[in-house]
């Protein structure tokens, strides 16, 4: 083992079977390489660089930040930085009413919600417990809390470790649902009510769910009147809808919310993490309803859940303010044809070779592949200038495949340079299986 491997092997982090390669410059969704090739960002890093690196406007809100004060409590500095990306994340995803939690990242965005949520249900409802319910495939963080709560089976802690927590209710997918049509309605909502019912509403504070599934499933898009049928159950219920949309908010599936391509489901809350800081910084982001944010500070309730010594930085405020600004410079029309052009490319490849599925909206796409074969179509892609994020965990035997989620601003060129590439990777494995 060289020097540069025992160094890696102390630094406790995730790895994968293929070699990484090294980075000596960044421009948009392209990396360039010490060998002087370059390679194409196919999964916006790890799902959040949604605008790309090296942008201007984001480098410019942060030199602007640090030249006032690089930090500054926000109960002892006047927040106004802070209050700015307030009302335009507000306003961006279409809910500018909404009261602001910010933490310094998606995972204790989840467990401050989790508060929030136990705190407004008791005050409102006198609950006894403050219950949460998720689903068989979902990923919520990576806390002892969240680990437990949610149902991605490969970071599960042992059943000793998990705190008595676990998934509530199937996904409505057919691989976690087990329908023996093969198909999901939104009928299957009502499992949930059954799980409400059985524990007794007076025990739940929320049902936690993400409104499309980001990397556990890969990309599963809930059936039509799903996510309405589940806000009118928690609504007759008394329990709060919290929206998980770490991964698909801010546009990342097309519509700044994932949620706004259905009518009728507004959650309660909303939690925002890694489109919001799109690599520059870590940031999450709990929004909060008008109707049930007074009730956070009634006199009855317990104080806030805390939210960390950098929860409200602003240097953080400020790198968001830049994405916000690199995003609301986007032409969402064009966006929006660029990725049906995406779409229209992958679905293609469905039974092409060890392809299996495509599903996905916007720029969010799960490829999945028969078993085997992910990471040689990973290193295939690779040497044609293009690297994904993988992902496994649906259905027994668990599925795999990779995450095709370029950069929100990538060109047409980019994304025409990613397919191609991703189609001659496919080819080349089916040629020579």
């Amino acid at each position: 083992m060289d020097q540069y491997e025992s160094r890696r092997a102390r630094l406790l982090t995730s790895t994968r079977p293929m070699p990484g390669f090294e980075v000596v410059g960044a421009d948009g969704p392209w990396l360039h390489r010490a060998d002087g090739s370059h390679v194409i960002d196919g999964s916006s890093g790890l799902l959040c660089a949604n605008v790309g690196q090296n942008s201007p406007k984001v480098r410019t809100r942060i030199e602007e930040q640090f030249t006032r004060y690089t930090f500054g409590g926000a109960a002892v500095v006047q927040p106004h930085i802070q209050l700015e990306l307030m009302d335009r994340l507000c306003r961006a995803v279409g809910r500018p009413d909404d009261s602001v939690a910010l933490t310094t990242c998606g995972t204790l965005g989840v467990e401050v919600a989790v508060g929030l949520a136990r705190n407004i249900t008791r005050v409102r409802d006198g609950k006894q417990r403050g219950d949460i319910l998720t689903s068989s495939l979902s990923y919520h963080g990576n806390s002892a809390l969240t680990l437990a709560l949610a149902g991605n089976h490969a970071r599960r802690p042992r059943p000793e470790d998990a705190l008595g927590l676990g998934p509530a209710f199937p996904a409505p997918y057919p691989p976690t649902h087990g329908h023996e049509c093969g198909r999901c309605d939104a009928s299957c909502a009502d499992e949930i009510a059954k799980e409400i019912d059985s524990r007794g509403a007076q025990n739940i504070a929320a049902v936690l769910i993400e409104p499309v599934n980001g990397t556990t499933g890969g990309a599963y898009v809930p059936p039509d009147g799903y996510l309405r049928r589940v806000s009118e159950i928690c609504r007759e219920r008394g329990v709060l809808v919290i929206h998980d949309e770490v991964l698909t908010g801010l546009w990342r599936t097309g519509t700044a919310l994932a949620s706004h391509h259905w009518e009728g489901c507004e959650p309660d809350m909303v939690i925002l993490s890694k489109g919001l800081g799109a690599g520059y910084t870590g940031v999450g982001a709990v929004l909060v309803s008008p109707e049930i944010a007074p009730l956070i500070r009634h006199e009855d309730a317990d104080p806030l859940p805390a939210m960390g010594t950098m929860a409200t930085h602003p240097l953080m405020a400020a790198a968001c303010l830049g994405v916000l600004d690199d995003l609301e410079a986007i032409d969402m029309a064009a966006f929006t044809a660029r990725g049906e052009r995406l779409g229209a490319a992958l679905r293609a490849l469905n039974g092409v070779g060890p392809v299996q599925d495509v599903r996905g909206l916007g720029f969010l796409y799960g490829v999945e592949v028969t078993q085997g074969t992910l990471w040689p179509l990973m290193k295939a892609a690779e040497a044609r200038g293009v690297f994904f994020y993988p992902f496994t965990g649906a259905g027994r035997p668990t599925s795999e495949g990779l995450v095709v989620a370029p950069p929100l601003n990538s060109t047409d060129e980019d994304i025409s340079f990613l397919t191609t590439a991703l189609c001659e990777a496919v080819t080349a494995l089916n040629r020579n299986s």
